[in-house]
């Protein structure tokens, strides 16, 4: 049985205008693996209702599982929430429990819990409420879709307390040989290879040190043996 497929949508206009760069995506490629979901698309859309509620709803009949990060904050550019209200058709609206962990919170931090804060306690009906150890305001699920902070940190604990709940597959495994020689030389070797190991991916990503041409070859599956015996033929063929 293949793995459950993921999507993840990055929301915000500082990451297209290059102001921040994005670390959520790499973070999560590396959980999913872990966790046998295989993340086949990253969509990086602007501060804009529609395009994050068309984006939503595209991923979300395509795939398993989307993530998103950004957009849940205090201030007037964090829309996410409403958006994915939206593209499920579901009221929003400051719930009881995550109003509660707000105000504990911050009756501990001796802060106010203030109009703009209390937006973060604004949950789509219908929708299960992520944890957040680090700032205790929290991400929610609503169908498919679970909706995290921007911040890093954040982000991580949020996808750390998500992945558990979620049932995965085989974990993705790898193996790298460094080849130093161009890929011109060796693309014949590894369209062979790949035809005849058709279940593992095999992919060439060049390199260029001292002027010398050379390229990693990483073949990915679920199964060792099959990534072993891949790359055992592999060396063989170039000699190495």
């Amino acid at each position: 049985m293949p793995n459950p497929t993921a999507a993840m949508l990055v929301i915000g206009d500082e990451i297209l205008s290059g102001r921040t760069r994005d670390a959520n995506m790499h973070f999560l490629a590396q959980e999913l693996t872990k966790h046998g979901i295989d993340l086949k698309e990253v969509r990086i859309v602007s501060d804009e209702a529609a395009t994050i509620e068309t984006a939503v709803q595209a991923l979300s009949q395509s795939h398993d599982h989307v993530f998103t990060s950004g957009g849940i904050g205090p201030t007037h550019d964090d829309i996410t929430a409403d958006c994915i209200a939206r593209a499920f058709g579901a009221a929003i609206d400051v719930r009881a429990d995550a109003r509660a962990l707000l105000e504990a919170h911050y009756d501990k931090s001796g802060l106010e819990l203030n109009a703009a804060r209390l937006r973060m306690a604004r949950i789509p009906d219908g929708a299960a409420l992520i944890d957040n150890p680090v700032s205790t305001a929290p991400g929610f699920t609503l169908g498919n879709v679970h909706v995290m902070a921007g911040v890093p940190l954040v982000f991580q604990a949020m996808v750390a307390s998500v992945l558990p709940g979620l049932t995965g597959g085989q974990p993705l495994l790898s193996q790298t040989l460094r080849v130093d020689r161009g890929e011109g030389d060796i693309a014949s070797t590894l369209s062979n290879l790949a035809e005849d190991f058709s279940d593992l991916s095999i992919g060439c990503y060049p390199f260029q040190v001292n002027g010398v041409f050379g390229a990693n070859v990483v073949v990915r599956g679920t199964e060792g043996a099959r990534i072993d015996a891949a790359m055992t033929r592999l060396a063989k063929e170039l000699e190495l």
